[in-house]
């Protein structure tokens, strides 16, 4: 986490890397608003005119939405997650498209709506913005090709653990028994993740509960033995 007032900022997110001064001009861009869990805040299709900058409420966790992409069959698709200190729609606003997926809060949060043409300002006037929101798409641009070899060259309890690893490694914070992932989704919902249908996921994340890998609760994992499960995961540390 990085710590700025009261406030933290999860490693990896934009946030997170921006210094004081320019992380304070951004977020005086747009007030911040209050969401609420289940909250649509982007929909796939939609025209491009504004920025999100997730913010949690309080002291509490880190906010968290998911981006997902609903083929014309109606199938969804879980693109990634997002946490507070993260961009949503940004690279819509730098290409001038339509927003390709649909943004839901998981969580209680709260975001600060930037205008498209402010924030693009914001970057031209900040060379050091800039590059670093390309490293940043760098890295999401990386998740997504490793979930492609993933389901490639795993089975489904492997690629769920290494989500696993990867998120208590980037989100996850200490707590009685292991680690919390940081991030509130539901069995199916991880399952999206890497590829796997419901009952695929909740059979694989049985049988790592029943291993003493991790614990499960309501929209709740806690990774009981990390160096355990990243051997399960071929994951090195």
């Amino acid at each position: 986490m990085v710590e700025s007032g009261r406030e933290h900022w999860p490693i990896g997110t934009f946030l997170a890397g921006l210094k004081a001064p320019l992380r304070g001009e951004l977020l005086r861009i747009a007030p911040e608003q209050r969401v609420s869990a289940g909250q649509t805040l982007m929909a796939q299709g939609a025209s491009t005119d504004q920025v999100l900058v997730l913010r949690a409420r309080g002291n509490r966790s880190p906010a968290c939405v998911k981006v997902i992409g609903c083929l014309e069959n109606g199938a969804e698709v879980l693109f990634g997650i997002r946490v507070s200190g993260d961009l949503v729609g940004e690279l819509a606003a730098i290409r001038d498209t339509d927003r390709s997926a649909t943004v839901i809060a998981c969580t209680d949060g709260a975001v600060h709506r930037l205008p498209k043409e402010r924030f693009l300002g914001f970057l031209d006037r900040n060379p050091e913005a800039w590059r670093l929101l390309a490293t940043m798409l760098g890295d999401r641009l990386d998740w997504a090709n490793q979930r492609r070899l993933d389901f490639a060259g795993y089975p489904v309890d492997q690629r769920l653990a290494r989500v696993a690893v990867l998120l208590a490694d980037r989100h996850g914070y200490p707590v009685e028994g292991g680690i919390d992932l940081g991030i509130e989704l539901t069995q199916e919902e991880l399952g999206k993740l890497v590829g796997a249908a419901r009952e695929s996921a909740v059979k694989a994340i049985k049988q790592m509960r029943g291993a003493g890998l991790i614990r499960t609760g309501y929209r709740r994992i806690v990774v009981a033995d990390l160096e355990r499960l990243r051997a399960y995961a071929m994951v090195r540390g």
